[in-house]
């Protein structure tokens, strides 16, 4: 059990630790205790997963993979990390339809917080949920699936740990299929909207240092990750105005490449190209601070632009800022829920005194586009400006409030943004 979150910037605070080694014990420990949490990879940079309470980590459980192949389902273990769970989905000839940008990170900390992908027609990790199993406060098992609970249903995916403990989940899948990497530098903002729909995943990266745009944008996007179909044409040599990397590169500047995801169009299975990061490396810089806010997609344009003024504030204190697109969905707390989404990540360096200033200044020029907060990262928003993004958020507060009326997996963080 970590004393801390994979960033460091959180120390554990709970009283006790456990790691059940089966459903019943799990179900006695939810059942006797005041205040519970369980906490996955912890790749969260806040608080959401701490408590004072009793942490549990389902590491212990079996870590069960079942494929249903008539239904085109896989049922998983909540903690069993992604990056185990596609190699052997892979195996057994399906895919997800997308991945997060590492693979690190466990399937029910990951569904719990919308944590997404990128690709104009994807949604997030938590829409390809159709059924999710959980032990409720009083210890008991529910089970919810799409077709049977239809809008419960909905509210529940993306729940912050707030409606009980997950144990397993069900996920669509697809068939596997082959993608190809390639990674173009020097994009023109202008270019931005064509740069997103040229392929089945895209990624764009910035460090607000690029100086002037040549098509009058304050900075240029340095580096576009296009992870396309295989068999798709790879981009022209002159592809929007960029050049082509000419080895692999990392996101982060200075990082090692061998970290990433293979490059230069080699084709490869899903899940080795659709992450950046590979398995059995450190993703991103590991000395981190991370925040991201989702926005409407049609206001991507005005949203940089409001951004631009603050461009030497942000590269100070910044490692990289990558923009990734988000499908709309019909998850209640999910930062998706009804809206196309441009998803504006930051990895910051690791100091927060440094980085709070320039996030507050972020987040005061953002607002007039309804920002929603990825759930995991660190932010500092009004709590009821976050409520009035939501349109569900009352719903969501009314069926934690049901689910779990002594509060029995709150946190601080919950109880400042979901007021009981």
């Amino acid at each position: 059990m970590p004393e801390r979150n994979w960033a460091g910037n959180v120390r554990y605070a709970a009283a006790r630790r456990h790691r059940p080694t089966g459903l019943d014990e799990l179900r006695r420990l939810v059942a006797g205790s005041d205040r519970i949490r369980a906490v996955g990879t912890g790749h969260s940079f806040n608080r959401l997963g701490d408590t004072a309470g009793d942490l549990v980590s389902l590491a212990g459980l079996p870590q069960t993979v079942e494929v249903d192949r008539e239904r085109a389902t896989v049922t998983v273990a909540a903690a069993m990390r992604y990056g185990d769970l596609a190699t052997r989905l892979h195996a057994a000839g399906f895919a997800l339809p997308t991945m997060a940008s590492l693979p690190h990170i466990s399937v029910a900390g990951a569904v719990a917080t919308a944590t997404h992908g990128s690709g104009d027609g994807i949604g997030n990790l938590a829409t390809a949920v159709s059924a999710l199993e959980l032990v409720t406060a009083d210890g008991e098992l529910l089970t919810v699936r799409r077709d049977a609970d239809g809008d419960r249903f909905a509210g529940m995916v993306v729940a912050l740990g707030a409606l009980g403990v997950v144990t397993r989940l069900t996920l669509d899948v697809v068939p596997a299929f082959e993608v190809r990497q390639y990674v173009r530098l020097g994009l023109p903002r202008a270019a931005l909207d064509e740069a997103f729909a040229s392929a089945y995943s895209v990624s764009l990266f910035t460090d607000w240092r690029g100086g002037a745009d040549p098509r009058g944008a304050a900075g240029r996007i340095d580096q576009v990750w296009r992870k396309q179909l295989a068999d798709a044409p790879p981009p022209p040599a002159d592809w929007l105005g960029t050049t082509a990397a000419t080895g692999p590169v990392h996101p982060v500047p200075g990082m090692p490449a061998r970290n990433c995801t293979a490059q230069l169009g080699e084709p490869g299975p899903w899940h080795e190209r659709l992450p950046h990061f590979r398995l059995g490396f450190t993703p991103s810089s590991g000395d981190e601070l991370q925040s991201e806010y989702h926005l409407p997609r049609a206001a991507a344009t005005g949203a940089l632009a409001a951004l631009d003024p603050l461009a030497d504030r942000i590269a100070a204190v910044l490692q990289i800022c990558e923009l990734r697109t988000v499908a709309a969905d019909e998850l209640w707390l999910s930062p998706q829920y009804g809206r196309d989404s441009l998803a504006v990540h930051f990895t910051w360096i690791g100091d927060g005194d440094a980085v709070a200033p320039v996030l507050a200044e972020v987040e005061r020029a953002l607002a007039p586009f309804a920002p929603r907060p990825h759930w995991g990262k660190v932010f500092t928003l009004d709590p009821a400006a976050v409520a009035a993004a939501y349109p569900r958020f009352a719903d969501f507060a009314a069926l934690a409030g049901e689910l779990d009326p002594a509060g029995k997996f709150r946190t601080d963080l919950l109880d400042r943004y979901l007021p009981r």
